[in-house]
């Protein structure tokens, strides 16, 4: 018969030992970059959210304050039926704790050449964004 051969384990095993450990370390790791990623998206869909709501908001007191425009058939603010309605406006759009927006103001400017058209702008800044600009709505109401 031939002769007997020695099986010997080879070095190469002994550098093996711990692989799976560092395989499911780096496997974690990478599940974590997930979660995060998860974490951020879901808190950047809340802020989009918030400026939605806001921007709907700011559409339906623009709608409002048009609408009584159209029923007071005047776009002048100084005009005795609207006067006390953009008083009221103004307070409702600054106050946040009720249905106004945060660091809200409107104005309503009559545009130039025309006695029956006039641009409601609502601005509002959201605290969330102290450093970023200011969001606008801005509306144009033509009377016949």
């Amino acid at each position: 018969m031939g002769a007997r051969r020695m099986i010997t384990r080879s070095q190469g095993g002994r550098h093996q030992a711990g692989i799976a450990l560092m395989e499911a370390l780096v496997a974690i790791l990478i599940f974590s970059f997930g979660v995060l990623g998860l974490i951020a998206l879901e808190a950047s869909a809340v802020n989009f959210a918030v400026d939605s709501e806001d921007r709907n908001r700011a559409a339906l007191f623009a709608s409002e304050i048009a609408s009584s425009m159209w029923t007071a058939g005047s776009v002048s603010v100084t005009n005795a039926q609207l006067a006390p309605q953009v008083v009221t406006w103004q307070a409702n759009i600054s106050n946040p704790t009720t249905t106004g927006l945060n660091n809200g103001t409107l104005t309503i400017t009559p545009v130039a050449g025309t006695t029956n058209a006039a641009d409601i702008v609502i601005t509002w800044k959201p605290p969330a964004r102290a450093t970023s600009s200011a969001s606008t709505l801005t509306t144009r109401v033509i009377l016949p």
